[in-house]
């Protein structure tokens, strides 16, 4: 069974930066791709970051300002945030593809105060 796990998430002031984790029950490794996906109030679920064997990519919004990054030793994906606005806030998703298969986490809130 493949668990995906956030943690890092909270409440951080405008201008401020957190770092979330994902860490996986088995060897990421395997993974094709792994990244973040977010989901405010009201609104659906958009790509945030991935990261893959070729490389990163990153949604519009959050280009220049976050940084996806991953250990494999420590099966871990992480999710750097930097220069934090009130439009950030949302419920942050980790996700997988391992063997065609999507995979994702429990979700962790971020909150950022104005």
């Amino acid at each position: 069974q493949v668990q995906l796990v956030e943690s890092g998430g909270g409440l951080v002031q405008s201008g401020g930066s957190l770092r979330l984790s994902c860490a996986a029950s088995g060897t990421i490794f395997s993974f094709i791709a792994m990244g973040w996906y977010r989901q405010a109030p009201g609104k659906q679920r958009e790509l945030v970051a991935t990261i893959t064997g070729s490389g990163t990519n990153y949604g519009d919004s959050v280009k220049g300002r976050f940084t996806v990054s991953r250990d494999n030793a420590k099966n871990t994906v992480y999710l750097q945030m930097n220069s934090l606005k009130p439009e950030d806030t949302a419920v942050y998703y980790c996700h997988g593809v391992l063997n065609q298969r999507n995979y994702w986490g429990q979700g962790t809130q971020v909150t950022v105060s104005s």
